[in-house]
């Protein structure tokens, strides 16, 4: 009997027809990747009338106000009527999804809801929403692997590791970076570097980034115009402080979009207004703040490059980083869509460059070029934005081909992501989960227990060795039981409190209904179902 694709992604050899699923998923994810940029690009330039999208931020200084104020706006319209229309609760899905589908659901996310999301993200960042394109890219990516793992029936450990080469052919796709969208997909998604992940997970990166290179050619994304000196010693004490303003910076980046989030879920509240109306409010504000600033608009690879080259004078790297953070704040907000990196990657430019130029002023003898400081900082506050210091600061050097200065970039990205990981929950996108009740940041020991429902785990009525049923609903008269639809997580404080051996499960039956008997939770089963959760999970990232 030959064996089908399934059965070889769960058993492992052959190994080379897994290899072959994840090439064909690196194919078909950095295509996406690809027709997502190219969509955005063509898309942009239709809506703003340019030719030339690298340079969108100085030819929209020259148009008409009203024209720059209403783009946003009508793409918030558009946004809010389809996540209105499409989703149960008008937001869009983005990388944290992506993570919780591969700790909580095999390595599954939301298809439909995906792709409603991806085309909403289109919109906001071709009509000036100040976001960044790699959430999305990540999110579709996770799309195309779970239609595979569906297809092939996977089980929990090969459904990640199909998610695992989706997102890094992806990120590759998007960045032009194969080493970084390897490191990324196991950082920041998987959250683990298991042995057998990697050879799939490369392979799936080299053919995303083959796809960028065939469309974009082997450039980097960004230019610096001549070799950065660092004069080690001397200077290493700045980088250190360059970590620790980064990491401030990053969490008020994070806090100002969590904060922008909380006050429009209390506006609409109190004022009664539709879902879909947010994120047209949210367009309107970010137009009339792109009148005066329009180097908020999109991406913002041509002030990121500006300040990577030292093209802008210190109070407007001030000044730039600012409006920046009020804009990302309020697109993500004010739920248009798109994604955190690009932007921390901006923010971080921009805050290197402001501190470089103050440095190098203060201590010219010793200094080297201002513009190292905006490389280290556009590392330092996008790895603490993500929560990856490995990934982003390969990302770094591969945006920018400078391989030279990894040292002052190492230094000011680990004491970023130290400080910052302290201010909020580990990163931006655990933070994100944090806030819906799902408590990743801690790890599996954490979040495991919400995994079981209690009737999986229960015994029922007529099992061997089941619970007296007097003794249940003694219980459930005392108002100690468990709905059916509970997890072990509220389970396990419930038999620390009491006590028991056991505790019932019931289905509730609502108005004046008594509750029906179902079974009954046994403290040992629970820990039982936990351990094997546990054991499970550290084989799969030790294997």
């Amino acid at each position: 009997m030959g064996r089908g694709l399934g059965d070889v992604a769960r058993r492992g050899p052959p190994a080379v027809a897994f290899w072959l699923v994840a090439l064909g998923i690196g194919i078909a994810a950095g295509l996406a990747a690809l027709l997502f940029r190219m969509g955005i690009e063509r898309l942009q330039a239709w809506i703003y009338g340019t030719d030339d999208i690298l340079t969108l931020h100085s030819f929209a200084a020259g148009l008409d106000w009203y024209w720059v104020l209403l783009a946003p706006v009508a793409g918030g319209l558009a946004v809010g009527l389809l996540l209105h229309w499409f989703t149960d609760d008008g937001r869009v899905r983005s990388v944290a999804d992506v993570i919780e589908g591969a700790a909580l659901t095999e390595g599954r996310v939301e298809t439909k809801r995906g792709l409603v999301s991806a085309l909403a993200s289109l919109i906001t960042l071709s009509s000036g929403g100040s976001t960044g394109r790699e959430g999305p890219v990540v999110h579709i990516a996770a799309v195309i692997s779970t239609y595979v793992a569906r297809a092939l029936k996977a089980d929990g450990v090969t459904g990640r590791d199909l998610l695992g080469c989706a997102v890094a052919a992806a990120v590759s796709a998007s960045f032009n970076a194969p080493i970084a969208g390897a490191l990324f997909a196991m950082e920041v998604v998987l959250r683990h570097f298991a042995m057998h992940t990697f050879a799939p997970i490369v392979i799936a990166s080299a053919a995303g980034t083959v796809i960028n290179r065939l469309a974009y050619g082997g450039v980097t994304e960004f230019s610096l115009p001549a070799q950065n000196i660092l004069e080690f010693y001397v200077e290493l004490p700045a980088f250190l402080m360059l970590g620790l303003v980064s990491g401030v910076v990053a969490a008020v980046l994070m806090r100002a979009i969590f904060w922008t989030e909380d006050l429009g879920d209390a506006v609409q509240a109190r004022a009664g207004l539709p879902r879909w109306v947010r994120p047209a409010a949210a367009g309107l504000l970010l137009g009339a703040l792109a009148i005066p600033f329009p180097h908020v608009i999109g991406v913002g690879y041509e002030t990121t490059s500006l300040a990577l080259t030292g093209g802008l004078l210190l109070h407007e790297a001030v000044v730039f980083t600012v409006v920046k953070v009020a804009a990302v704040a309020i697109t993500m907000g004010g739920r248009m869509g798109g994604g955190v990196f690009s932007p921390s990657l901006m923010v971080g430019a921009l805050t290197g460059l402001a501190f470089g130029l103050m440095a190098t002023a203060v201590f010219p003898d010793v200094s080297g070029e201002g513009t190292l400081y905006a490389l280290a900082g556009m590392g330092a506050v996008a790895a603490a934005v993500l929560g990856a210091p490995i990934s982003t600061t390969l990302i770094v050097f591969e945006l920018t081909g400078d391989w030279q200065t990894g040292l002052a970039v190492m230094v000011s990205v680990s004491i970023s992501t130290a400080l910052a990981s302290r201010l909020v929950s580990r990163s931006f996108f655990l933070t994100q989960l944090e806030r819906r009740g799902v408590r990743l940041a801690a790890g599996p020991q954490a979040y495991l227990l919400g995994t079981f429902e209690v009737e999986s785990v229960m015994r029922g009525m007529e099992a061997p060795r089941a619970a007296p049923e007097e003794a249940c609903w003694a219980m459930i008269g005392e108002g100690t039981y468990l709905d059916r639809t509970a997890t072990l997580e509220q389970a396990m404080p419930l038999f620390e409190k009491t006590n028991a051996v056991f505790i019932p499960v019931v289905k509730l039956g609502g108005g004046d209904r008594p509750p029906q008997l179902r079974g009954a939770l046994f403290q040992v089963d629970a820990l039982r179902a936990y351990n094997r959760a546990l054991a499970a999970t550290a084989a799969e990232e030790h294997s």
